[in-house]
């Protein structure tokens, strides 16, 4: 691996600063929209496939482009692509002072996807530049980790204060000086580097890369509202499956691939991706519907949702950072398993959430220490993969948390409205078998709600199983230790 300058200490920490802000805040825009939403809705009047389109661009455009921006990082430099990442995510949030269309903000939206796709794997494959030994590598991905796992909770909370005092553009503009900073910063901080044998650039696999990716994400997440019932779903699905699959078998042919998918071949590299799967379906399902359950059942303003799920935030930023620590004690295997079962018992605990919100908290701060061990397991997947790999191993991660958070959407929210729905009388009308929204307000309120959190308890389980599950396959894969080889 080409790295142009060796950094000081001082530099490197400093430079981790930078790469933490410009994650906080692509996670948090992931989670932002959820409270500026309704706000849109009420100026702009979206239609409900523009609605619906305001909503998944982001993830569609970030999903299609993450194996690209992670490649094009590894031969043009990746902090050129961070740089530019940071620029177009700034000026897309500029961008919305002049969106006054449901069309402009879904523009906006895909230009903030495209910003996101180039600086999630940057800001992870960066730290790997930063930090060549093992031990402080470590400690940086847990601040990384406990970043990520802030911005999605402080994403609700500071949403809901902007919008108490401005308008929805507030939710955009909020990303504009930080932005600025983290352009400058990064050109004064962060070193350059790239793979000094990139190979050729394979045109044919970056197109199938993305047509396949988006029409993956795109037939998960609609598979979760009209099944296969929907003519473009099945046909979503099909694409995906051709060109992943054609994608797959050229860069497992070729001496330079697009996506080392090679990789898998190492059982410490293989461990770490299971993880970031795994705990991204668990937590994106069962999340989303636990701040359905605080709005809708308990009555919380989003901000108040907001604040109500910080204890997940709080202990993932206590928990990350020592998680190196403790590896070094018990190992890194013991570590992202125990991770794992502890976010099983938090999952767990949400069966009792009729109980109040007391439970609850209990089973949020479970879940936020055992978050904490994903910082070994991205340790893990950083050190399966050679330096000038590690951009692919980067993306390869990053799709793992997208792929998981609409798999656990459409998986485990799918499990809920059959629960739901199977809890309400026969007699139901269909706005209310659609939805607890329906219900409210009418004779159904309180089946409804009892039929809810009977959906969410299941969904705890769910997910608590997929946890220890996945804890006894990590177990099996992960080393003990991390190899300091690489």
């Amino acid at each position: 691996m080409t790295v142009t300058e060796t950094p000081s200490a001082t530099r490197r920490w400093a430079g981790l600063a930078v790469l933490s802000a410009g994650l906080l805040l692509v996670v948090m825009d992931m989670t932002i929209l959820n409270v500026a939403l309704p706000a849109i809705a009420a100026d702009l009047r979206p239609d409900a496939i523009s609605q619906l389109w305001i909503v998944d661009v982001y993830s569609l455009v970030v999903s299609g482009l993450l194996v690209g921006a992670a490649a094009l990082g590894d031969r043009w430099g990746r902090r050129r692509v961070l740089i530019l990442g940071f620029v177009l995510f700034g000026t897309a949030s500029t961008l919305v002072l002049w969106a006054e269309s449901p069309a402009a903000v879904i523009a906006v939206r895909a230009l903030l996807g495209a910003g996101g796709a180039m600086i999630m794997p940057s800001t992870l494959s960066m730290i790997r530049t930063l930090f060549s030994d093992p031990r402080e590598r470590a400690t940086a991905l847990g601040v990384w980790s406990a970043m990520a796992a802030v911005g999605a909770a402080l994403g609700p909370v500071l949403g809901g204060l902007l919008l108490e005092h401005f308008s929805w553009h507030a939710a955009f503009l909020v990303n504009v000086p930080v932005m600025a900073v983290a352009i400058v910063a990064g050109l004064l901080l962060l070193p350059e580097s790239r793979n000094p044998r990139p190979g050729r650039w394979d045109a044919v696999a970056t197109v199938l890369s993305i047509v396949g990716m988006v029409a993956l994400v795109y037939a998960i997440k609609h598979l979760s509202e009209g099944g296969l019932a929907e003519p473009g779903t099945p046909i979503a699905l099909v694409v995906a499956a051709v060109t992943l699959g054609w994608f797959a078998a050229r860069c497992l042919r070729r001496p330079d691939p697009l996506l080392d998918l090679r990789l898998f071949a190492g059982r410490p590299f293989t461990a770490g991706v299971v993880t970031a799967l795994a705990t991204a379906i668990s937590m994106a399902g069962v999340l989303l519907l636990l701040t359905q359950w605080m709005q809708l059942v308990r009555d919380y303003s989003p901000l108040e949702s907001g604040i109500r799920l910080v204890p997940a935030a709080l202990a993932a930023a206590v928990a990350s950072p020592l998680a190196p620590a403790l590896a070094a004690r018990i190992g890194a295997r013991g570590v992202v398993a125990g991770g794992l079962a502890v976010t099983g018992l938090g999952f767990l605990a949400l069966v009792a959430a009729p109980l109040g919100y007391l439970a609850v908290a209990a089973g949020l701060t479970f879940i936020g220490l055992g978050q904490g061990s994903l910082a070994i397991a991205s340790a893990m997947i950083m050190a399966g993969a050679p330096p000038e790999r590690s951009g692919n191993a980067a993306a390869m991660e990053e799709t793992s948390y997208e792929l998981g958070g609409a798999l656990g959407v459409a998986v485990l929210g799918s499990v809920a409205a059959a629960v739901y729905r199977a809890g309400l009388p026969s007699h139901a009308p269909a706005a209310a078998r659609e939805s607890l929204a329906g219900a409210l307000g009418g004779p159904l309120a309180v089946p409804a709600r009892q039929a809810f959190e009977q959906s969410l308890a299941v969904a705890g389980v769910c997910g608590a199983v997929l946890m220890l599950v996945t804890a006894a396959v990590v177990w099996r894969l992960a080393p003990r230790r991390l190899s300091a080889q690489h």
